[in-house]
């Protein structure tokens, strides 16, 4: 196990990824500390010197003139987090709060947000004893930061509210008193540290891009099983051909099905002199497709690696001890890239839904109607095909980007925000639609595999039929193949297709 240095290593999905499954160690070094305590001092520098700062001495939003007598500075930090711990909805998975506690203490101990040290240390308490206080998903603009969302995990932190632990809803006070762990009694300037930023926003957003990766590399898998199936050409990716467009997304997905199609594979030497002249585009205009989309992830990669290493709360503390009040918090990155990724993935269900289609159709695919035997009285894949055409409808509604939207808040003193959380939460839901459409084509596939025995494919695309055998059986007959989609769905979204290619040594780009 390597250790994550916080405040001092670059943290990326990966990395956050593998903290989430601990998988790796948390590391908070003396360095980390210092840097903590040094931004700390300027806060406190401040305090004393009677300056007025910016949520630290005074109201916030409209009421920022509002100046606060010394003695009510630790009331308004409580103040703060309890008025702001109002969202609502479904809370979030407890590998989300976990990988926001996890975002939070990376980037505190940065410095600049100029909380304590033992707060940095309470957050990793948490962490460390699975702690994990109850988020509602729905309450934020995504600017002045995820307010509400983050004022919940806040209030877990002082022993207020409820929290998930070992698997059941407690109250904090309850938990807290239960690990012998001191309530956080937040200092001037903490409250608002711990409510302010993009961090519930992005922690959203770091799920989508590791998903998205996911589900890009294996749709270039189900594509290859795909082209078997249907008998269609590999002539399309042709390296030479995406040598005269060369985007990058594109060539890499060529690249990508070349590699697991073996050139002695049975089913292609087989129709090698069948007249066909050229694929549909949803075959053909692969490499273009998916790759645009992979261009897409690669933008929405950077721009949410970057915002896992920002300090995005407000007012900011710097170096030489002044505090600045600025934006950092203001989602739009976040919202613009997430409104992005969700429309390439969109996309990566919407052509998977026309291959569906052609495997289905007798004319395009030259197989049985609907991919069954005794057609008429066994309807097959015909209404899977139907539920993929849903699914990929839906997502047409839910690339309405949130980003474009803003509404103002706070007396109009917050005129405009992201929308970065709504933005997220929708480009998940794509990705698990889009997991269950991959399902249907990688079960069709499969299915028209086996209708073109006794040929079959070679390893790699061998290991995935015959592990998409071993959670589904051939359709023979008609039976309710719901849960089917749900279990290979699940399957290629957590990546197993992925995992049973490396077992063959293959690893796609």
């Amino acid at each position: 196990m390597s250790g994550f240095r916080l405040g001092l290593d670059s943290l990326d999905v990966p990395t956050l990824m593998a903290l989430v499954q601990k998988d790796r160690e948390i590391r908070l070094l003396d360095e980390a500390l210092d840097q903590v305590k040094r931004y700390r001092d300027g806060v406190e520098e401040t305090l004393r010197s009677g300056r007025v700062v910016y949520g630290i001495n005074t109201g916030f939003g409209f009421m920022a003139e509002v100046r606060i007598p010394p003695a009510d500075l630790n009331n308004l930090q409580k103040n703060l987090i309890r008025s702001h711990a109002c969202a609502v909805g479904t809370p979030i998975s407890d590998e989300l709060v976990r990988a926001l506690l996890l975002i939070r203490a990376h980037t505190f101990a940065l410095g600049p947000s100029g909380i304590r040290c033992e707060t940095l240390e309470l957050i990793l308490e948490f962490l460390r004893r699975e702690i994990y206080p109850l988020i509602p998903e729905k309450g934020s603009v995504g600017a002045s930061g995820d307010l509400a969302p983050l004022a919940h995990l806040a209030l877990g932190l002082m022993g207020e509210g409820s929290v998930r632990y070992q698997g059941q809803v407690m109250p904090a006070q309850e938990v807290v008193d239960k690990m012998g762990l001191k309530p956080l009694e937040p200092a001037p300037k903490e409250g608002l540290s711990l409510i302010n930023g993009t961090h519930f926003m992005t922690a959203l957003a770091a799920f989508c891009i590791h998903e998205s990766k996911i589900l890009l590399q294996s749709a270039d898998a189900v594509v290859a099983l795909t082209l078997g199936a249907s008998r269609g050409t590999l002539r399309a990716f042709d390296p030479r051909i995406h040598e005269c467009r060369p985007h990058p997304g594109q060539a890499m997905v060529s690249r990508n099905v070349l590699k697991l199609v073996h050139p002695r594979d049975p089913i292609h030497l087989s129709h090698r002199e069948c007249g066909k002249v050229q694929d549909a585009y949803s075959l053909r205009c692969v490499p273009q497709v998916h790759g645009a989309s992979r261009d897409a992830f690669s933008y929405a990669e950077q721009v949410v690696n970057r915002e896992l290493n920002s300090v995005t709360d407000n007012p900011i503390c710097l170096a030489d001890g002044d505090l600045i009040s600025g934006g950092n918090f203001h989602g739009q990155p976040v919202a613009l890239s997430m409104d992005f990724l969700a429309m390439a993935m969109a996309e990566i269900g919407s052509i998977s839904e026309r291959r569906i289609e052609k495997l289905t159709n007798p004319h395009a695919s030259g197989l049985p109607a609907f991919l069954i035997r005794d057609g008429g009285l066994q309807s097959g894949f015909m209404i899977p095909h139907v539920v993929a055409a849903a699914l990929a409808s839906e997502n047409k509604t839910l690339c309405h980007p949130a980003s474009v939207d803003s509404i103002p808040t706070s007396a109009d003193r917050e005129d405009h925000v992201s929308m970065g959380p709504i933005a997220a939460r929708k480009c998940r839901e794509i990705l698990k639609n889009v997991s269950q459409i991959l399902a249907i084509e990688l079960l069709g596939a499969c299915q028209g595999l086996d209708l073109l025995a006794p040929l079959k494919p070679h390893s790699p695309l061998k290991e995935i039929w015959e592990g998409v055998r071993e959670m589904s059986p051939p359709l023979d007959k008609d039976r309710a193949l719901g849960q089917d989609i749900e279990k290979v769905g699940a399957f290629i979204l957590q990546g197993g297709l992925l995992q049973l290619l490396a077992g063959e040594g293959v690893h796609l780009e």
